[in-house]
């Protein structure tokens, strides 16, 4: 009688807490806010999972994408703290999250999103004209010390991972460049084709249309080994055949953006783990496999704690530098 009246109690509290242990879902179109312009490399990294998600019905409900770029990325997440407690809403952007704050004051703090999930890293490559002088990063820096502050340095928007990037070849290397930002990498690409800008730091994704084009080429990647890629991506050359920097004598092992998503303030912990295994299935499909190997992205999947302590490792180490650099904000 006792195991009886125990089986009861138990099918009766599972019962009442069933509706407490549902799986949380979206009830109308999720928002995909892109901190970056049409055509970067964070609109890109969007577009690409909303597509994965539709072609492989991973979610009812549809996902659209708008782009805020302006102020570096900051308009994205400022919108992204407007918005606390709706779970219809992501923001997708890169390490800018934590390290806008730092070195600029704005409408919001790095703790003022939920952090989601980190799908991937981007390496980065330093670019110059298709018939530019410059065979190497050696090359490149023995000429922005012949003539400091002359040669133009392109990326995308000021104070972020491309001029950060920058500032540590000069401290390494003792060049100086003149850095001069766009509102997206794809329009530093566009710039550099153009012959308006002598070089730029860029992700693989964001310069591969004009290096197929014959309007730029790649000195090296800062990555401690070559991409794995070896398809060809030109009539000659892969991601594999570009050399590292350190190869060509420059003292920087590795540089390297995550792709990150956020959430507003106050969203459900129910809302954060559905869009965390969406996010880890779209992260698995063909379609985002494919497009990690197409622009040469290395896959790096986190969530959770592990991603609240990447963060955190990452906000002190990009404290020091900008201390350093004299950005940080007082």
């Amino acid at each position: 009688m006792k195991t009886i009246l125990s089986s009861l109690i138990a099918i009766g509290a599972a019962l009442a807490a069933g509706p407490a242990l549902a799986q949380w879902a979206p009830s109308k179109p999720v928002e995909f806010i892109a901190a970056g312009g049409a055509g970067g490399g964070t609109d890109q990294f969007a577009r690409q999972l909303q597509a994965a998600i539709a072609k492989e019905k991973l979610a009812e409900q549809n996902v659209v994408v708008s782009n805020k770029g302006g102020g570096s990325g900051a308009e994205a997440f400022i919108y992204g703290v407007g918005s606390a407690g709706d779970d219809h809403k992501l923001i997708f952007g890169t390490s800018n999250e934590w390290q806008l704050p730092l070195v600029t004051r704005l409408g919001y703090k790095a703790e003022d999103l939920t952090p989601v999930a980190t799908l991937a890293v981007d390496e980065f490559i330093v670019w110059v004209q298709a018939d530019s002088p410059y065979q190497t990063i050696t090359d490149l820096v023995a000429a922005g010390k012949e003539n400091p502050g002359k040669l133009r340095f392109g990326g995308s928007q000021s104070k972020d991972v491309d001029q950060t990037l920058l500032r540590q070849i000069e401290d390494v290397s003792g060049a100086k460049f003149l850095y001069i930002p766009f509102k997206s990498g794809s329009e530093a690409a566009v710039q550099l084709a153009g012959n308006h800008i002598d070089a730029n730091t860029n992700n693989p994704a964001e310069n591969v249309g004009q290096w197929r084009a014959g309007q730029a080429k790649p000195l090296c990647v800062m990555a401690p080994e070559r991409m794995a890629y070896t398809d060809k991506v030109t009539e000659t050359m892969s991601w594999n055949d570009i050399p590292t920097c350190k190869e060509q004598g420059l003292a920087i092992e590795s540089y390297q953006m995550p792709r990150t998503v956020f959430a507003p303030a106050d969203v459900p912990a129910e809302a954060i783990a559905y869009y965390t295994e969406l996010l880890r299935k779209a992260s698995q499909t063909p379609e985002f496999q494919n497009y990690l190997k197409t622009t040469s992205q290395t896959a790096r999947f986190m969530a959770g704690e592990e991603f609240k302590g990447f963060i955190a490792a990452d906000v002190e180490k990009s404290r020091a530098q900008f201390e350093a650099d004299g950005w940080l904000v007082q």
